[in-house]
């Protein structure tokens, strides 16, 4: 051997010495506690005056950009250095991990910076170059596939899954096949392609069944397929149909749950294929907390749907604790949608008002891009609208529902807000108005699309139109389909609404014995809701029809009923107005006003909000944390566990009116 040769071989051993130091020091720097990460860059960025060879450098410039999006908010830095990687691996051979790991970083870094079509662009040039390399070719095309949901773009979502899925059948892989096949479902079930949805569940849970041998991620898949099931038919507004598959779905969850049961890291660490799960188990845990919240309030029972609601946020807060995930944000906004309406059926306006700023406090803490917020910024207008009738503040609440239509693209909240428009053009006495948008209402929605709980309160506004118009025999009719329709399915809220207001047709044709026959089962569901706005109607209803009879002593108590539910909504609705958070009525435009009490807690809260966002990333980036990754969540998961259930809670602000419209009516009677 030359000495010449001997000099080379020495340099080379020496600097592979320096790249192995500097990296060392440099992850010396980053454990320490506390870590000290600008020595840390330092030691990474003296790399390069060695003038490594390309896949070092490449490499180098990955792991600093990686270090800048976890620890610090350089989002410029990073970029220059993750599109530097990006330049330098794209072209290399055998450079999988490198090149692919700073395509899907550069990728959320290009989000964060609401830089979506760049974003999108970088996926599909990786996806392209992976076609070799299944487990990258299956990651991107999930993490393009959310982008393509995340911005409603649905169609290329679905196209994109269906190619992982033959992808995943391809290489052999049908734990990860399913996981495909099952976002799918997720995306067309936001689309309301009913029949699609079947068949992919269909085809799902045959393979879950007969194809998976690992218990544990058969366990999985079959939580993850029951959550779908259950939010499928809610969407329908089939309450009673979907029981059994809820009952499975809390019994897996507890498996899942139970001490014995592996860690994530064991079950789905072993197999680069596998190393996919939808949600982490403590993360299915509150969502099906979530989804049986739904399920409870489209049944009308409030207390359950309280307590589960209260067992749920107790959760998040335990998991934010420990990592302040954005999917959790996600599930409490819905859980606090979900208690709103809760309260307003059950009269308590005022805890409404404050928890739809609890809900407004999430939104507006959730990140730099605001994403949350506008997502439920049109569920946020829905339900002040509801708390605007709710207080007789009609004009500010046909506001809030004239904007929700506008500003949501969603079909069911659509027809919800149209619906409790009705209501208002009907309390109002506008008839040209009610006119149009039973009209609309009538002409854009089917059957065969829409939630049963929706299409039952179509029935019913329509019911009460008759009945306000005195056509009796009309009334009766849509009522008699109301019920039909709410009984199949155990909606137990819209009957006791259809019966308390066939009760009162019944009154006004002096028909008393039908009226009792309607009023007595509806007082029953109504206390066991219970529903307060139920209970006043019909205590009134009640009195009247025992002082018909002359039964005096029922109708001293019936009265004693009447005015106890009255003292209730009165004096709930002065706390109301005296609430700081009564000034939501007036949020038309723009991010909702935060209270003065509130505004500088948000303003650090954002602070927070966004350092947790870059921490999030850098560490969903590296080799270890890439290992578990979450297929499309919230964007579906979101929307079908909401709609059902204000398609449950349409009837609560028909009551309300009603209500005053009795009081008003006593002295006919």
């Amino acid at each position: 051997m030359s000495m010449q040769t001997v000099a080379s071989n020495n340099a080379t051993t020496s600097q592979d010495a320096c790249y192995i130091s500097l990296l060392g020091l440099a992850e010396y720097f980053r454990t320490s506690q506390p870590p000290n990460i600008k020595k840390c860059i330092q030691c990474l960025q003296a790399l390069f005056t060695f003038q490594p060879p390309s896949k070092v450098e490449a490499r180098t410039h990955l792991q600093l950009g990686q270090i800048l999006m976890a620890y610090t908010n350089n989002t410029d830095m990073a970029r220059t250095h993750l599109e530097a990687a990006w330049k330098l691996s794209e072209p290399l051979l055998n450079f999988d991990d490198v090149k692919f790991d700073t395509a899907s970083l550069l990728a959320e870094l290009y989000l964060q910076i609401d830089q979506n079509s760049t974003s999108k662009a970088i996926l599909r040039k990786a996806i392209e170059l992976s076609l070799n390399n299944v487990y990258w070719h299956c990651k991107l095309l999930l993490q393009l596939a959310q982008l393509h949901a995340n911005d409603r773009e649905y169609n290329l979502a679905s196209e994109l899954l269906a190619v992982g899925a033959e992808s995943a059948e391809e290489a052999g892989a049908t734990y990860l096949k399913v996981l495909f096949l099952l976002s799918r479902a997720m995306i067309l079930m936001i689309e309301r392609k009913t029949n699609d949805v079947l068949a992919l569940l269909n085809s799902a849970g045959a393979i879950i069944d007969n194809h998976i041998n690992n218990p544990h991620q058969k366990e999985y898949l079959k939580v993850f397929f029951l959550v779908l099931q259950v939010c499928y038919y809610l969407a329908l507004g089939q309450v009673k149909t979907v029981k059994p598959s809820l009952k499975q779905l809390q019994m897996s969850i507890q498996t899942i749950m139970a001490p014995n049961w592996p860690t994530d890291e064991v079950i789905f660490g072993q197999n680069p294929l596998e190393m996919f799960v939808w949600l982490p188990k403590e993360q299915l845990y509150v969502l099906v907390y979530l989804v049986t919240v739904s399920h409870s309030m489209m049944a009308g029972y409030m207390d359950k749907a309280q307590k589960y609601t209260e067992k749920a946020l107790t959760q998040i807060e335990k998991l934010k604790a420990q990592d302040d995930k954005c999917i959790l944000s996600v599930f409490k906004v819905i859980l606090l949608e979900h208690i709103v309406m809760c309260r307003m059926v059950m009269g308590n306006r005022e805890l409404a008002i404050r928890e739809i700023a609890a809900a407004r406090d999430v939104c507006l803490s959730s990140g730099p891009n605001g994403q949350l917020l506008k997502r439920h910024a049109a569920q946020l207008h829905c339900l002040v609208g509801l708390y605007a009738m709710s207080t007789s503040f009609f004009e500010h609440a046909e506001n809030q529902f004239l904007t929700c239509v506008n500003e949501t693209t969603e079909r069911d909240l659509k027809l919800f807000a149209k619906l409790n428009l009705a209501i208002i053009y009907l309390r109002t006495k506008r008839d040209q108005n009610l006119k149009q948008i039973l009209d609309a209402v009538s002409t854009e929605n089917t059957h065969t699309y829409s939630s049963q709980a929706l299409m039952g309160g179509f029935y019913y506004v329509q019911g009460l139109h008759a009945f306000h118009k005195a056509s009796f025999h009309e009334a009766k009719r849509f009522l008699r389909e109301t019920l039909k329709m709410a009984n199949a399915e155990d909606l137990n809220r819209l009957t006791s609404c259809s019966l308390v207001l066939l009760s009162h047709v019944f009154l006004s044709i002096s028909n008393s014995k039908e009226s009792m026959n309607m009023v007595t089962p509806a007082m029953q569901l109504a206390s066991k809701i219970p529903d307060i706005h139920v209970q006043l109607w019909g205590s009134a209803i009640l009195k009247d029809l025992h002082r018909m009879s002359k039964d005096a002593q029922h109708e001293k108590e019936a009265l004693a009923n009447h005015v106890k539910y009255s003292e209730n909504l009165i004096a709930d609705q002065l706390k109301c107005v005296q609430s700081i958070h009564h000034n939501l009525i007036d949020w038309l435009k723009g991010p909702p006003p935060p209270t003065n009490a509130t505004a500088a807690a948000i303003a650090t809260i954002n602070t927070a909000s966004s350092n947790n966002v870059a921490t999030t990333t850098g560490q969903s980036a590296s080799p270890q944390a890439t290992a578990l990754m979450s297929p499309i969540v919230s964007p579906t998961i979101q929307y079908t566990n909401q709609s059902p259930l204000n398609a449950a809670n349409t009837m609560q602000q028909h009551h309300n009116f009603q209500q005053h419209q009795t009081h008003h009516q006593q002295s006919y009677y």
